[in-house]
């Protein structure tokens, strides 16, 4: 092989912190244990949706905020 090596892209430690501590909520040893691959999976994932409109509605009137 020859020719000029190829400079590599360092890693976004700003945006792998900013995603592992700050969306995820991870602690400082899970996200310092997990590998680069195991971060991106973990990003992917979708959270689930909250409640809709008439599921919000039906628990508030079971549960409703004051006494009545």
């Amino acid at each position: 092989m020859t020719g000029a090596p190829v400079a590599a892209a360092a890693f976004p430690w700003d945006e792998a912190m900013r995603l592992g501590f700050g969306v995820l909520r991870l602690g400082p040893a899970a996200f310092w244990a997990m590998t680069p691959r195991e971060l991106a999976a973990a990003a992917g994932r979708q959270r689930p949706a909250g409640p809709g409109r008439d599921v919000l509605a039906t628990l508030m009137a079971a549960y409703p905020d004051h006494a009545g």
